[in-house]
């Protein structure tokens, strides 16, 4: 059965519309520009989501600026909030209308060992939303049936684009889990991935503390509202059971290095966009375990998905900034100065 709710690709009226979009459209941050690009329409297997709001990810910063893997041209944007709009099979018209988080796969390849061992996150044929498929950073996109995930009524009409930030950071932290109840945990970085990290490592139990710099006195006070500690202190060497570094910042990650105790735990969460040098020593004298987690799977969403229902994350305070789609540069320059914690661009 693949009856559409929308009109089938092909008929006449099927591109009649267009719509704004942030695009990546050639190398260079010169060309991150608004287009105009026609509506997608839900095929088979897919549903069409009206943005409501979509987060911006260090991630598109790298992308700007050629750090990050993508295909151009295409429209950007990946931490999605919206409302399925239509589907492309009738089985599937009980989702319409229901307020969704989307995964960031659009398709992996199925085979190789990785899918296989469902892992599709590693998939070296992955195509994702905003990086090799169109985003959303635009009115309307489309996305496998299978990426949506419905959110509960009591969250407000903002908060849940931090879902698929929260994915990202239980893939890092929660499999395998990396935090025992009393462990000393230290997160270097108060932006969204930080501020998610220290949350989650809180729930699991860790008495947690959030670094920063003097200039992020703003956004250590969002943590300390929601009782994590916070410093802008050199964190003292070798007195923590776990670190995880959450800025992307070369010396953040020598400072989480040489914080870690004996036989801790280093967590890579941000990403550096570039070659960096670090005091890697460390991990040898100290024995430490290095881990990380890329992008998102099926399970870190279901974590991510049951700790937002359970009440043990907070977001909204996390959401600093919205703007419309035609302020999109002062959002992109708002994010990659890290002001604020969480810039959104609403479509509208």
């Amino acid at each position: 059965m693949s009856a559409t709710h929308s009109s089938a690709p092909g008929h006449s009226h099927a591109h009649s519309h267009d719509m704004p979009a942030v695009v990546k459209a050639g190398p260079g941050a010169d060309n991150v520009r608004l287009e105009t690009v026609p509506e997608p329409i839900a095929e088979p297997g897919m549903a069409r989501i009206r943005v409501l709001a979509t987060g911006i990810c260090g991630t598109d910063i790298h992308i700007a600026h050629d750090e990050y893997a993508h295909d151009a041209p295409v429209v950007m944007g990946h931490e999605i909030l919206g409302i399925v709009d239509s589907v492309g099979d009738r089985a599937d018209a009980l989702l319409i209308g229901k307020r969704v988080a989307c995964e960031t796969y659009y398709s992996t390849c199925g085979a190789c060992d990785w899918c296989r061992a469902g892992r599709p996150n590693l998939c070296p044929n992955r195509r994702s939303i905003g990086s090799f498929e169109n985003g959303g950073f635009t009115r309307y996109l489309v996305v496998p049936i299978g990426n949506l995930h419905p959110l509960p009524d009591f969250l407000d009409e903002i908060e849940g684009v931090l879902s698929e930030p929260l994915a990202c950071v239980t893939q890092c932290l929660c499999d395998p889990g990396v935090i025992n109840p009393g462990d000393r945990v230290l997160v270097t970085g108060p932006g969204a991935m930080g501020q998610l990290s220290a949350q989650v490592a809180k729930a699991e139990g860790g008495h947690v503390t959030l670094a920063g710099l003097e200039k992020d006195a703003e956004r250590l006070a969002v943590a300390a509202s929601l009782g994590i500690a916070t410093t802008t202190a050199l964190p003292e060497a070798n007195s923590f059971d776990v670190v995880i570094e959450c800025s992307g910042s070369a010396a953040a990650a020598a400072g989480a290095l040489r914080a870690a105790r004996r036989g801790g735990r280093y967590v890579q969460v941000g990403i550096f966009g570039k070659d960096v040098t670090l005091p890697f020593d460390q991990v040898l004298y100290k024995e430490l375990v290095v881990t990380s987690g890329f992008a998102s799977t099926p399970t870190s969403w279901r974590r991510a998905m049951v700790l937002i229902e359970q009440k043990l994350v907070t977001l909204r305070p996390l959401v600093t900034r919205q703007l419309p789609i035609a302020q999109w540069h002062d959002a992109f320059d708002a994010a990659a100065r890290g002001d604020g914690i969480k810039t959104v661009i609403i479509p509208a």
